[in-house]
């Protein structure tokens, strides 16, 4: 039978390993329900397993029967701290969810787990199989890369590969070279004054007013500062101050989101950031102290790899089902920790249920949104060929 035969074969225990995690998802870095699941789910197969230390991470390693380079393959695992509300029989109710659709990752990667041992003979070189947890915002990627997950194997790989499921038209995978999803940032700016009485603001330093001006100008900074062909996004998502309404306080402070799509304009940002706050707050008499944190680096595909993993994909599944990306995604990705290291590509699949109207989908992140379970035997088998066709190559 073909890859995709014996992926659709799958499909009952696929599913059931499924609905199993979508029912206990947990968040973060420590995920012990979620590792036994895929332990479990992992039993019997010809793999060499490792388990984090700092996190619950699992490594599995398949080794072919010649020798040969190493690819990796990469699930993640955590949910987020979303109440579901999509009625499904097997709906979470510890009040997370798998609203980003982790829960197909981690089934589609056992899955081809599946697959791949059992075309061992035919493999020259081993697969890495990544079942990572704290995707959302944990940086988990980073913990297992520190953790040695690039020699694992006995070398590194030579190429990487990852799926993200998306509300689309069921097994269509869209794709693009270079920069894909942006760089995720934290800006933090704090304005030092001198508290008072609210009715005598001439007997202090209000800290409140040079904040809002930062605030502001902020906005403008970065359609002046930045080029439009290498956009930033800046979000401002929390203002504080004082908590009397007749107090002038010390201090205020705001934080802020922003989204980079190259290094180059996150080194900036920082730089123009830092030096638009000390100005102002210096023009009000008050002071500014800047935190800029770089939580996750650009998503960067490898042009070749991804050349090579759509035709991959299209022999596969059909030319019909690949779709290029003209622009890059401004939500941030922590699989760009590893593709730092190894040239890969990470696509998209869709994985709507049929009948659902495109235009009304609920979005990942969402307490309503709802993935095929159809999408999993997919998702395993292109994996699948994804590795098998890689380490040919050699």
């Amino acid at each position: 039978m073909s890859l995709t035969q014996d992926a659709q074969t799958l499909a009952p225990e696929l599913t059931a390993l499924r609905h199993e995690l979508h029912q206990i998802p947990e968040i973060g870095l420590q995920l012990p329900q979620t590792q036994a699941a895929i332990l479990r789910a992992l039993e019997g197969l010809p793999l060499r397993i490792v388990t984090g230390t700092s996190t619950t991470s699992v490594v599995a390693v398949l080794e072919g029967a010649r020798p040969g380079p190493v690819v990796l393959l990469r699930g993640d695992m955590d949910a987020l701290p979303v109440a579901e509300n999509t009625g499904l029989d097997f709906a979470a109710t510890n009040g997370n969810m798998h609203a980003c659709g982790h829960d197909l990752h981690v089934t589609g990667l056992v899955g081809a787990a599946k697959l791949l041992s059992g075309r061992r003979a035919e493999l020259a070189g081993s697969v890495v199989f990544m079942f990572q947890p704290g995707e959302e915002g944990f940086a988990g990627a980073r913990y297992m890369l520190e953790e040695g997950l690039l020699e694992v194997a006995g070398q590194k790989p030579v190429a990487a590969y990852g799926l993200h499921v998306f509300p689309g038209p069921l097994g269509q995978f869209e794709y693009r070279p270079g920069p894909l999803m942006a760089g995720a940032n934290e800006l933090t700016i704090t304005v030092r004054g001198r508290g008072g009485h609210g009715s005598r603001p001439q007997d202090a330093v209000d800290p409140v007013a040079p904040l809002v001006a930062i605030a502001s100008e902020l906005q403008t900074m970065v359609t002046r500062r930045f080029d439009v062909f290498d956009p930033v996004v800046l979000t401002i998502t929390r203002l504080r101050a004082g908590e009397a309404h007749n107090v002038i306080p010390d201090s205020a402070s705001l934080g802020a989101t922003v989204r980079t799509l190259s290094a180059e304009s996150t080194r900036r940002m920082e730089e123009e950031a830092t030096r638009l706050a000390t100005s102002i707050a210096a023009g009000f008499g008050a002071s500014a102290e800047v935190d800029f944190a770089v939580n996750y680096p650009v998503t960067v595909n490898d042009a070749a790899e991804t050349a090579w993993a759509a035709e991959q994909l299209g022999e596969e599944f059909g030319a019909d089902k690949l779709v290029p990306l003209v622009n890059p995604m401004m939500g941030s990705e922590d699989f760009s920790f590893v593709l730092q290291e190894v040239p890969g590509t990470f696509m998209f699949m869709g994985a709507s249920p049929a009948g659902l109207d495109p235009e009304n989908l609920a979005w990942n992140h969402s307490p309503e949104v709802v993935f095929d379970d159809a999408a999993l035997p997919i998702q395993a088998a292109a994996l699948a060929r994804l590795a098998i066709e890689r380490l040919a190559r050699g």
